[in-house]
């Protein structure tokens, strides 16, 4: 089965790729998910979109990475999670959490899915987190969880 990737899936492609697939896994999996798409002969023109819109959002080169690292590593950034009076979280702090608090602070939009965090994060105080903004340069961001 010949399918066009929407989103970056490990180990078969990144977005706007066509890839074959065996039937099951693209019915099954990733057409139902939203991963991809049958392949059309007008299927072309939404790779093309698709590739625009990835070279808007990469990061450029090098020196455009440690710029985007610098501005991530000097803000202050705060997550507010629901906690008990001993400092529990009720859950943990997500990767998505922590983007969306990296643009609330002011920094850059990041994708949830380059935030590593080492440890799950179930209390309120500081931790830090690894954004890979490229594939050669990881960032530092250090949070604050607070009772919210």
């Amino acid at each position: 089965m010949k399918l066009i990737l929407t989103q970056d899936v490990d180990g078969l492609g990144i977005a706007g790729d066509v890839v074959t697939v065996k039937d099951g896994y693209g019915r099954n999996y990733l057409v139902p998910r939203g991963l991809a798409t049958a392949w059309t002969r007008g299927g072309e023109k939404q790779v093309q979109q698709i590739k625009r819109a990835r070279k808007v959002r990469e990061v450029r080169d090098l020196g455009h990475a440690n710029e985007i690292k610098q501005a991530i590593e000097g803000l202050t950034v705060t997550v507010t999670a629901q906690a008990a009076d001993t400092g529990k979280l009720f859950g943990s702090v997500t990767n998505a959490d922590i983007a969306d608090a990296v643009k609330a602070a002011g920094g850059p939009i990041i994708d949830k899915r380059k935030v590593v965090i080492a440890t799950p994060v179930k209390k309120t105080g500081k931790h830090k987190a690894q954004i890979e903004v490229h594939p050669d340069v990881t960032a530092t961001v250090a949070f604050e969880v607070v009772a919210g």
